[in-house]
């Protein structure tokens, strides 16, 4: 049975790219098991682990916090992936298939900032 983080969609989708980009660099080579292999999956796993964080969290603003920090990780994580094309590990269809993807979860992430921010805001009022 699907919980309410479940069924947040910014966290499917974070959660999904986690997987993709893990299975991805089972493909890398292996010097870069240490160096790009290891820094692609942490900072996936981040942008999944920041919004669940978040969503445990009591107040707006700790909310806010911990997905400006998923935010954060999700760019450091596309920028990663382009670099990974720049360096012949991946082909450039797949670069642009994970950054267009991480784009949209970038979106939604501020999308859903925004709504905690108007939600603090109508309390407040």
């Amino acid at each position: 049975m699907a919980t309410g983080l479940e069924n947040l969609k910014i966290y499917q989708i974070a959660e999904g790219l986690e997987i993709g980009v893990h299975d991805l660099t089972k493909e890398f080579p292996k010097d870069e098991q240490y160096r790009s292999v290891d820094q692609l999956r942490r900072s996936s796993a981040s942008v999944s682990n920041n919004i669940a964080e978040s969503y445990g969290r009591y107040s707006h603003q700790e909310k806010i916090r911990m997905l400006i920090i998923a935010r954060g990780e999700a760019e450091e994580t596309k920028r990663n992936i382009i670099r990974s094309y720049k360096k012949d590990f991946i082909s450039e269809e797949v670069a642009n298939n994970f950054a267009n993807e991480y784009t949209e979860l970038l979106k939604g992430i501020n999308g859903y900032i925004r709504f905690l921010r108007n939600q603090k805001n109508q309390l407040t009022i």
